[in-house]
């Protein structure tokens, strides 16, 4: 069958089934959600074979922990406060309105979206498909191509929980994506680069599809001058090797004070060496996704040697990374002008060490660039805290450590400017896919004809009063 045309037909099966049942209940809601979490679980073995078999070397407690755990975590989560999001919110009626009520409640949307990327395929394909049944959509997924294995065993997770009619999963090529991206979606969610959330904001557009866009950019960590180097180095670098870099919140690139940058390179060599003794035949470090990520990557290390920068190799065992998809953690430091390096979101085991001399500095140059979707600030000084999180804008803040705002379940998560818009987790997440519809209700005693023209001069006084 046709690709386009069986879209199309999903598409409108899940539109119909849809509205023939547009707000389902909260015990068919935590039913969807329960399938959901069995059908995982009972995948997990074969899940995190086909992660591994995809990136040709996969870090089986990576896919455990930063994968599956935390889809399992989210639907618990959720499951335990959707009664609370689901209960319509009470709000004030204005004096000259009485007697009447006015509430919010929330409605499902209809037919989500969901465009999920290579880095993390199960994660970033499951977390947006939860908040979408939670909030009683109907869902179709199109996973990257660069994770055929994983796909295949994700179509089997959501064909052995749901129906067509609720669930979907589909694959196919850039032009495939195109043609999903322009459709009439009734929320839309990407999962990527920057410079492909622009086109399938463009193309959602059309439709005026309202869109969630959970992009990238350069995450800076920036090390105070009060804070331990040793443990600054230690959760950069885990935060930087996790995934090895290939993780959209990764810190980018690290602010370091100009007295403090040989030491921090020395504990950072440290930290490396004490969780990978070894690479190439590490199952704990994982793989760059394809030849081509790798090829770009060792081109923005050549070029910023070239330039004059100072580049070191993290390479404790002596290994040869010629016939291998890995890659060791290249530090850089010295750099001059902006390469192509400190241009473009990194993306893998390259961290940029720029030293800075105050902390006005630090913020300037942070504040020089597009907003970040992380940013994360090592310092145990209340005011220079406050003064970062005053001073900079970005889609969610660490303090003190890396990677794990992401993964607090009650904490909504989500990029500003070219990092992303809109948000999911959290109450957020069920908000963001649902309509919260206003509701007056007027009360027997009907008070509006007071408003019918002609006003009297009476009423035109005490309104006069009240409103003026």
């Amino acid at each position: 069958m046709n690709p386009f045309f069986q879209l199309d037909s999903l598409f409108n099966s899940q539109k119909r089934a849809f509205l023939a049942q547009p707000n389902e209940s909260l015990s068919i809601r935590l039913s969807n959600l329960n399938q959901l979490k069995r059908a995982i679980l009972e995948n997990r073995k074969a899940l995190i074979k086909a992660v591994d078999a995809d990136f040709g070397g996969r870090s089986e407690d990576e896919t455990n922990i930063a994968e599956i755990q935390v889809c399992i975590d989210a639907i618990k989560y959720v499951s335990k406060h959707l009664k609370k999001w689901m209960r319509p919110s009470s709000r004030k009626v204005g004096i000259v309105y009485w007697p009447a009520i006015n509430k919010v409640e929330y409605q499902p949307l209809g037919v989500v979206g969901i465009m999920s990327p290579w880095n993390y395929p199960i994660q970033l394909a499951i977390v947006p498909l939860i908040y979408a049944l939670a909030s009683g959509n109907r869902a179709i997924i199109k996973p990257s191509e660069l994770t055929p294995e994983t796909n295949k065993v994700l179509q089997h997770i959501v064909e052995k929980a749901f129906p067509l009619e609720r669930v979907a999963l589909v694959e196919g090529d850039a032009e495939f994506a195109a043609y999903f991206s322009s459709m009439a979606w009734d929320h839309l969610i990407f999962t990527g680069s920057t410079r492909v959330g622009k086109k399938v904001m463009e193309a959602a557009s059309k439709n005026l599809t309202p869109v969630t866009l959970e992009l990238g950019g350069k995450s800076p960590a920036l090390v105070c001058e009060d804070f331990d180097i040793r443990k600054a180095a230690q959760r950069i670098c885990f935060g930087k090797c996790v995934n090895s870099g290939q993780t959209c919140i990764a810190p980018d690139y690290a602010l370091v004070p100009k007295e403090y940058v040989n030491r921090f390179l020395e504990e950072l060599e440290y930290a490396f060496q004490d969780m990978y003794p070894s690479v190439v035949d590490n199952q704990d470090y994982t793989s760059i996704i394809s030849k081509e990520h790798k090829a770009r990557l060792e081109k923005m290390i050549e070029d910023v040697k070239l330039q004059g920068a100072n580049v070191i190799q993290l390479n404790p065992a002596n290994e040869d990374f010629s016939k291998t998809k890995k890659l060791s953690l290249h530090l850089v430091s010295g750099i001059e002008g902006e390469p192509d390096l400190m241009q473009e979101e990194i993306f893998g085991p390259v961290l940029p060490i720029i030293a800075y001399d105050t902390l006005a500095d630090a913020l300037h140059f942070i504040n020089a660039r597009p907003r970040p979707l992380a940013l994360y600030c090592f310092s145990d000084d209340k005011a220079v805290q406050r003064a970062v999180l005053d001073k900079t804008q970005s889609g969610g803040v660490c303090i003190n450590d890396t990677l794990f705002h992401l993964i607090q379940d009650d904490l909504p998560f989500g990029g500003v400017g070219e990092s992303g818009i809109g948000q999911y987790h959290g109450p957020e997440g069920f908000l963001s896919l649902s309509k919260a519809k206003p509701i007056h209700i007027k009360g027997r005693f009907y008070t509006g004809h007071f408003f019918y023209p002609p006003l009297n001069t009476m009423l035109k006084k005490m309104l006069k009063k009240i409103f003026f």
